[in-house]
């Protein structure tokens, strides 16, 4: 870990630089630390302690469906481990694994093949499924920290009661770039740079089809959200096209290649993209002046949850100020949690990458509705059919290759036998 502007970013814009500054009443009976020294070894501290130990000693768990590098996993010193000061603090085992993307996710609850209990979708896919009857309600009174969510993150399109879910993140779709190998100014950077010749076998490319259409359809003109099959068919012709100059298809595997200076060019998420520049100075990261997408992932209980007060009890904590700052500032993604925010350093609060003025949204930012059932199975069958494709032209020399040494060898072989057979004979 994504359109109409029902979505309410006239209420998202206008919203939250407010929220953002006027948090603090929110915050009730805690205190929250105002700059937060990030030299401090991260701690937890909980409002309500006993809340979170009614499970002791029963041997409880759950399964939790994540993003992969989406919650803080003590992995650096003084870094908090998520998962495991939940696990230390109320007993319960948490069994934890990663998606790639939200289509790998729904396939998952689809299929029925695994059960869990706490995922993480994004807000397109947790309208579809809500409609589908994927996602059980969240019962908010277990979830008293709720109450630290901006109020620019409720209420929104795909969940407009706040029935379902309870927002972790947002963030914005750009390019994270070589820019002293990429030799275009970061105002005029815009998504048509990822089909340029000039950077052919150094260009990486979003390995899931909503992602890689919207920018196809930006790059055409069209709503990232469109639904006629006719720019639909357009958009997979313009990825067909890039497609020669891709030198892969990815999701995680981008900060490998990015961080270790693989590749030039790669469209991603603005907190990834931070991470990735963390390890490698030579990039940057533009939005490019067109527009783009603007995602809020959220966490949500499937209806096949087989422990869903504890769920919520994982999501309550995931709330917690201490534990949401811990996570935000690993993962480097925006924050809906108004605790969280106030504990960010000046310059991450001021960051045009993570948290761009309420102008930038509303004119230049879109966010994905819930695609038809039939617009959503053509988009997959045309990214399946393009993807197949490059595998073709991949291999296409193999095939001809393969039958010429074939051929080549029985020639010298009855030329060997010729040969001997004349030496046979005199």
């Amino acid at each position: 870990m994504r359109g109409t502007r029902r979505f309410a970013l006239s209420l998202l814009c206008g919203a939250l630089m407010i929220n953002c500054c006027g948090c603090a009443s929110s915050k009730k009976s805690r205190t929250v630390k105002a700059g937060y020294d990030k030299d401090d070894p991260q701690t937890v501290t909980v409002e309500d302690k006993d809340y979170y130990t009614r499970f002791k000693g029963q041997n409880k768990s759950i399964n939790v469906y994540n993003w992969g590098e989406y919650v803080a996993d003590g992995s650096e010193e003084g870094m908090l481990d998520t998962n495991k000061e939940f696990e230390e603090l109320t007993g319960i085992k948490i069994n934890y694994t990663n998606f790639a993307t939200n289509e790998e996710l729904y396939a998952k609850l689809k299929g029925g093949a695994a059960s869990y209990d706490v995922i993480i979708p994004s807000d397109y896919m947790i309208s579809r499924l809500i409609k589908e009857g994927l996602l059980r309600k969240v019962d908010m009174q277990n979830i008293p920290n709720s109450k630290y969510i901006m109020d620019s993150f409720k209420g929104l399109e795909y969940d407009p009661e706040d029935e379902y879910s309870v927002a972790y993140t947002w963030g914005t779709v750009g390019i994270i770039y070589n820019k002293d190998l990429v030799g275009i100014e970061e105002e005029d950077i815009d998504w048509d740079i990822l089909w340029n010749e000039d950077y052919k076998d150094q260009i990486l490319m979003f390995d899931n089809p909503r992602d890689a259409f919207a920018i196809a359809e930006l790059i055409l003109g069209y709503s990232i959200n469109t639904e006629d099959p006719d720019e639909l068919r357009a958009a997979a012709a313009k990825l067909t096209e890039q497609k020669p100059l891709v030198q892969g298809y990815v999701m995680d595997e981008i900060f490998d290649k990015m961080g270790g200076g693989e590749a030039l060019l790669a469209p991603y998420y603005a907190g990834d993209a931070l991470m990735i520049m963390d390890d490698n100075e030579d990039l940057t990261f533009a939005v490019p002046k067109s527009g783009t997408n603007l995602f809020v992932d959220a966490m949500c209980i499937p209806s096949s949850s087989r422990e869903p007060e504890l769920a919520e009890m994982y999501i309550n904590f995931m709330c917690e100020p201490d534990v949401a700052y811990a996570n935000i500032d690993y993962i480097k993604y925006s924050t809906p949690h108004s605790a969280a925010y106030e504990m960010l350093d000046d310059e991450v609060k001021n960051s045009k990458i993570s948290y761009p003025d309420d102008k930038f949204i509303k004119e230049k930012t879109t966010v994905f509705t819930n695609l038809t059932p039939e617009a959503a199975k053509q988009m997959q069958d045309l990214w399946t059919e393009m993807k197949s494709a490059e595998d073709k032209n991949s291999n296409r020399w193999f095939v001809p290759l393969f039958l010429i040494i074939c051929f080549a060898i029985i020639i010298v072989v009855l030329i060997r036998r010729h040969i001997k057979a004349k030496r046979d004979i005199f």
